[in-house]
């Protein structure tokens, strides 16, 4: 008698392959471009493309445009989907291991500085959040390379009406004023930042690759959005943020010793 097989969950199929497990745990830890995940694997780009398509078209994987370089994309891992499909797979495998609650954040600390080019939008409002979901506990600083007279009046709003964020008295800040800061990440959102090389001492270094919502015509929805995009990685970041410090405490304290 045959045994009618269970279907195999989309994202075992995805992320049971090595390279393609490999690509998720590269753009788990910063948006890529092709060229550098080609690097990264040592495999052909034609592979590598391959496998990105069909990452994406599991809905893992999303695309954008670089917005220094209309030539290049930045490839960006979905880990609200990674973590709904996790849950699906685990739940269509045993009940017993459907996720009850998401894990705490525990209690998040250290020092996190963002940067753009103007630093009058995407900076300030990740610093905002970060600070908001973090209580204050997460040192979150931004600047700009080449930053404008005033933050943009659209970020300013969406930061009051959205999350309850005031920045009407926040000021443009250079990257000069914190070249000499110590943080624990440096997390770049502007394609034109990310292409200038910069000695950021022992920070972990990330990029996010998001728009200028400026761009769009001072479009308001387009300001929600980056916000909103913004929110949702900051919240990710929290979950890194603790063991990180902690082991940098540590290494620390030998180092004294």
């Amino acid at each position: 008698m045959a045994i009618d097989r269970v279907p195999v969950p989309l994202l075992m199929r995805m992320a049971s392959h090595p390279l393609r497990w490999t690509l998720l745990t590269e753009l788990a830890a910063s948006d890529r471009r092709v060229r550098e995940l080609v690097a990264t694997v040592g495999e052909p780009q034609n592979l590598v493309s391959y496998h990105l398509r069909l990452l994406r078209s599991a809905g893992l994987v999303t695309v954008r445009r670089s917005n220094f370089d209309g030539r290049d994309s930045y490839y960006h891992l979905d880990l609200a989907r990674c973590g709904t499909a996790f849950a699906e797979a685990a739940s269509a495998l045993h009940p017993a291991l459907t996720p009850t609650a998401a894990p705490p954040y525990g209690m998040p600390g250290g020092a996190v500085l963002f940067l753009c080019t103007g630093n009058s939008a995407r900076s300030p409002m990740a610093a905002a959040l970060l600070r908001h979901r973090s209580g204050g506990r997460v040192e979150a600083a931004s600047a700009g390379s080449h930053p404008k007279s005033a933050l943009h009046p659209n970020a300013v709003r969406v930061m009051r009406e959205d999350y309850d964020i005031d920045l009407s008295g926040h000021r443009t800040t250079p990257l000069s004023a914190v070249v000499d800061r110590r943080f624990d990440y440096v997390i770049t959102l502007c394609d034109k930042v990310r292409e200038v090389p910069r000695d950021h001492g022992s920070a972990e270094t990330a990029h996010w690759s998001l728009p200028d919502p400026a761009a769009s015509g001072d479009s308001y929805p387009e300001f929600r959005r980056i916000a909103a995009e913004l929110d949702i990685r900051n919240r990710q970041l929290l979950t890194l943020l603790t063991p990180l410090t902690t082991d940098r405490r540590n290494d620390h304290v030998q180092q004294r010793n």
